[in-house]
């Protein structure tokens, strides 16, 4: 596939709505915290942020009434936006009878991209699938009740296991935190070398791996870091990088089509106690895909001067 065949975006109110819905939050969060220690009186920033802390700890229903309709008008108005493209490189080569381990790189500024796997998409082969999300996400007033809504779940060892052994295939991102540390303007680099946590869970439970990567993901954000020991050990510690983000207005990204490409399901073999040289060789096998999976579709899709190095 050429860039001439890129899929036209879908630029409207409807959009614009569902993406600030979508990560919106993040900034909308920081400004009532800026205007509360700033601006208000004392008694009212408290009472202000006694509310917003409540929200963040009321329960959240994932398939909730409301939530599904929210989360329908969310993905289908975000989708067309950008637009996202998924190409499978085998679809006939999934079991939707079975869990699947989804590994999503880059995670980039947001892993927008992954919004086309949803089922409210209906283009991935499999029926149920949530993803795995930062801990960050939960905490944050606003955005975890979006984010739940469109399937998002805590990115645990416990939640990772019980989803898969229900058959609910889980998307992961696993170079999360770290990854953002290391990302880089003008090249993909993906944190993945050190990670062989969901790849021991994918064997302990026998699912599948499926590589995938989200060609022009890097593009939807302009962004800055702080640089440190100082900033590493503080995103570690609450489980996100902090760090400036804008695209076209605000928190809405720039609208640049995204190509999810999707390879064949990795067979991991059940083993509900793999030991770390078994566990290694999946996880060299699963680099390996990766790695063909980015070298086969770049230069088609018009990324060829785009490197991959995976830490």
């Amino acid at each position: 596939m050429a860039m001439a065949d890129a899929p036209r975006p879908v630029v409207n109110l409807k959009s614009f709505v569902a993406l600030y819905m979508m990560v919106g939050g993040f900034h909308t969060n920081f400004l009532i915290l800026v205007v509360c220690l700033s601006q208000l009186p004392s008694l009212w920033a408290i009472t202000v942020l006694v509310v917003w802390i409540t929200f963040a700890l009321l329960p959240v229903e994932y398939d909730s009434p409301l939530g599904s309709l929210v989360a329908r008008f969310i993905i289908k108005n975000a989708t067309n936006y950008f637009p996202i493209k998924v190409i499978f490189e085998d679809k006939n080569a999934f079991d939707p009878s079975q869990a699947h381990v989804i590994v999503a790189e880059p995670h980039s500024v947001l892993p927008l991209g992954i919004i086309a796997f949803t089922p409210q998409i209906g283009v991935f082969p499999i029926p149920k699938i949530r993803a795995l999300s930062s801990k960050a996400i939960f905490m944050s007033p606003g955005v975890r009740e979006i984010w739940t809504w469109m399937g998002a779940a805590p990115v645990t060892r416990e939640s990772f296991t019980k989803l898969l052994r229900k058959r609910i295939s889980c998307i992961i991102v696993p170079g999360g935190v770290q990854e953002c540390l290391h990302m880089q303007k003008g090249r993909e680099v993906i944190y993945l070398k050190q990670r062989y946590g969901f790849v021991k869970v994918a064997m302990e439970t026998g699912s599948p791996l499926i590589p995938t990567f989200c060609f022009g993901q890097s593009n939807t954000y302009n962004w800055w870091r702080p640089t440190g020991k100082w900033y590493i050990q503080f995103s570690r510690a609450i489980g996100c990088s902090p760090l400036f983000f804008w695209g076209k207005f605000g928190p809405i990204p720039f609208s640049t089509p995204m190509y999810y490409v999707v390879g064949k399901p990795i067979a991991v073999p059940l083993n509900i106690n793999p030991s770390r040289e078994e566990v290694a060789v999946v996880h060299g096998q699963f680099i390996t895909a990766l790695e063909a999976l980015f070298e086969k579709y770049k230069h088609d899709l018009g990324f060829g001067d785009i490197t991959l190095e995976i830490l």
